[in-house]
């Protein structure tokens, strides 16, 4: 049986990690067999993505205390709750998630919050389709780039174009 100061600390504990997240995944890991839920441990934590299994009661106690109480559904809480937790980028759990379940059908997402957007748990493919954060940036710099290079080009055109009008010059005095 676990005690209140037990209790205590796994809710100071969820408080800490939803406060640091970005994002963060409910889970249901129901029906994984140890393997599977090991190497979905293992998985996250290669991608520095800290995952902990709480009792609803203290997720609820938890999300309440960081200000987030009324922003899951009640019925969201149903059966074992595993929760992931996206600190630097809150989209790559998603990915992890959607490719797991993809390959074993477990772990099924509950419920995400995003930035402070919820997603239910039907929203898997949706959330897990979203850009990172590198590829943002990544996109970002291309489209700051594509400007230069079409510049670029234009004047290569350009003197092309004059040098191609003087050469047909030349020619024309030469004849």
């Amino acid at each position: 049986m676990v005690t209140l100061e037990q209790k205590k600390k796994i809710v100071a504990d969820l408080v800490e990690r939803f406060e640091r997240a970005d994002g963060y995944y409910l889970v249901d890991f129901q029906g994984m067999n140890v393997d599977e839920a090991i190497s979905f441990r293992r998985e996250l934590k290669s991608k520095g993505i800290e995952y902990k299994v709480a009792k609803n009661t203290l997720i609820k106690r938890a999300l309440e205390e960081v200000g987030q109480g009324g922003i899951i559904p009640d019925e969201t809480f149903f059966a074992p709750t595993g929760v992931v937790f996206g600190f630097d980028d809150p989209v790559v759990p998603a990915k992890i998630i959607k490719e797991t379940f993809d390959k074993k059908d477990k772990p099924s997402l509950k419920a995400a919050v995003i930035e402070g957007v919820f997603y239910d748990g039907t929203q898997l493919k949706t959330v897990a389709a979203l850009l990172s954060k590198p590829e943002v940036m990544a996109a970002i710099i291309g489209s700051l780039e594509a400007p230069t290079s079409g510049i670029v080009g234009s004047i290569n055109a350009v003197m092309r174009d004059v040098a191609s009008l003087i050469e047909e010059v030349a020619k024309k005095q030469a004849s």
